[in-house]
Order: structure tokens, then C-alpha cells, then sequence
């Protein structure tokens, strides 16, 4: 091998890197710069009063989320109630059961699901529960969030569940255990991370979720003490105060979107503790 065809190659191959590199820091510099400018505009808002008091009055000082934020965590309470046990039997079903042709066709659906924009879920719900209810609830919220993680959920757990080993289900068939106990006891069981990884994705979703909100929780600044009333959110409440005119409020939304994207963090942080042991092992 002559010296310059050697320096070439060797140039090529620093400058694949670096091209490799640069995109790899554009990739994450959108999240990192996110992150920046939340912790710049809203750490200084948040302190012991954003977390445990409500709303102040339209245009008075001070105040916090508490309501938005205990609403949050019941509107995702409502949305696994709903999304995960559907999702993960359609998983089931999709990986265990069923002919290939009838599989396929809820597979499509699936995927044409998870790509709705979340807005049309909102108007769907709107017209199938907050119309016949006469207005807007927390129930119709948590709904509209269990139906968007629905497809997501059963996907994943198809996924997850057709990685399992065959021979574990055909060891316990030859000893004489029913089908539906194998994948009780022994399919899903050992597909359980995944399974929970995929609700934990689903989860992290929707938590930001704003436009099927506006159409179905639609919001309040106290207490909602029923789910057939109007409830807050975190989502709603930073849409609502960062288009008003008040300086505070403007704070305070930055405050709520930083602790919103530390939600989200921490969940896929949960995710990547639940799957180390895979990656682990396929290194």
C-alpha cells in the first residue's frame, strides 16, 4: 500500500467520524437546548408554593400548580386504567392467537392509529362523551389518554411477547399445561420488563398531551372534587398562562414546562434502568 493512497484512506476516514459526530450532537442539541432555556426561565419560579397552592386570581402575583399537578397524575391514573389492560390483551392476542391475515388487519389499524394526530382523538371523544355529558370532565381527559396509548401499548407488547422463545412454550404444552396458563405463567411473565417498558413509553406520551385536553378536560384553577367535573392539568394550565398577558403567569409557565420535561425525563430514565439488562447482554 503506497503512503498518499494510505493518508487518503485514513482522511476518509477522520472525516466519516467527524460527519458522524456532528450529527450525533445535532441530534441531541434540540433536547439539551430545551433544557437550557427551561432551567434559565423557569427554575427561579419553582419553589415549595408552586407544588402545594392553587392558582392565584386573574392577574394577582404568586400561586402555583398544585391543582394541575395532582390532576396530571389522575388523568394518567385514568389512562392506564383504560390503555394498559386492552393494549396489553390485544398484544396478547396479536402474539399468541389469531389467524395471520386477521392479525395483519389489526396490526395496520394499530399503526394507522398511533399516527392520528392527538387532536383528532380530542374531537372524537368530544363528540362521543363530552357532548352527551353536557360538558367537559375528567373522565372524558383520562379517556381520550387511554385511547391514544392503547396502539402503542399493544404493539410493544406483541413485540416484546414474540421474543420469548418458543421452545418455553412448547416445554410447557409437552408437560401438560393449558395454553392460556403458559402465557399467563411463563410468556408473559418472562416478557414482563417490555411489557412495562412499553406502558412506560405510552405513559410518557401522553403526559404532555395538550390539544385532546382542550377538547375534553378542558381545565379549571381549583379543585375538581368529581371526575364528571372539569379538571386541571399541567399541559392545559402552561397553554393557558403562557398566552395570557400577566408577566407572572409567563413565569410560572416556564416553571410547569421544566417540571413537565423532568416528568418525562424521569419515566424514560425508567425505561433505560428497566431495559439495561438487555443491552447488557447483547454487549
Amino acid at each position: 500500500m503506497t503512503a498518499p493512497n494510505h493518508r487518503w484512506r485514513k482522511f476518509k476516514n477522520a472525516f466519516m467520524q467527524t460527519l458522524a459526530l456532528a450529527c450525533a450532537i445535532l441530534v441531541v442539541a434540540p433536547l439539551l437546548l430545551v433544557f437550557y432555556h427551561l432551567v434559565v426561565e423557569g427554575f427561579s419560579s419553582i419553589n415549595l408554593a408552586f407544588f402545594t397552592q392553587l392558582p392565584k386570581a386573574v392577574g394577582e402575583k404568586g400561586g402555583g400548580m398544585a391543582n394541575a399537578i395532582v390532576g396530571t397524575f389522575i388523568l394518567i391514573g385514568q389512562a392506564a386504567l383504560v390503555g394498559v389492560p386492552i393494549g396489553v390483551l390485544g398484544g396478547i392476542y396479536l402474539s399468541e392467537y389469531g389467524g395471520s391475515k386477521f392479525n395483519w388487519w389489526i396490526r395496520f389499524a394499530a399503526d394507522i392509529l398511533n399516527g392520528v394526530p392527538s387532536i383528532t382523538w380530542g374531537v372524537v371523544v368530544y363528540g362521543l362523551m363530552v357532548i352527551p355529558m353536557h360538558g367537559s370532565s375528567a373522565l372524558a381527559g383520562g379517556v381520550v389518554l387511554g385511547l391514544m396509548m392503547i396502539p402503542l401499548v399493544m404493539r410493544t407488547t406483541e413485540e416484546v411477547l414474540q421474543l420469548v422463545p418458543g421452545g418455553y412454550r412448547e416445554a410447557a404444552l409437552a408437560l401438560g399445561i393449558s395454553k392460556w396458563r403458559t402465557i399467563v405463567q411463563i410468556v408473559v411473565r418472562t416478557a414482563l420488563k417490555g411489557i412495562v417498558t412499553g406502558v412506560l413509553l405510552a405513559t410518557a406520551r401522553i403526559a404532555g398531551e395538550t390539544a385532546p385536553l382542550l377538547f375534553t378536560a378542558f381545565g379549571n384553577l381549583g379543585w375538581a372534587h368529581k371526575l364528571t367535573e372539569p379538571i386541571a392539568a399541567m399541559p392545559l394550565q402552561i397553554f393557558n398562562y403562557a398566552i395570557s398577558p400577566y408577566d407572572d403567569w409567563h413565569r410560572q409557565a416556564w416553571a410547569g414546562a421544566l417540571v413537565l420535561l423532568l416528568l418525562v425525563l424521569f419515566i424514560n430514565i425508567g425505561v433505560r434502568f428497566l431495559t439495561r439488562d438487555r443491552f447488557q447482554q447483547k454487549s
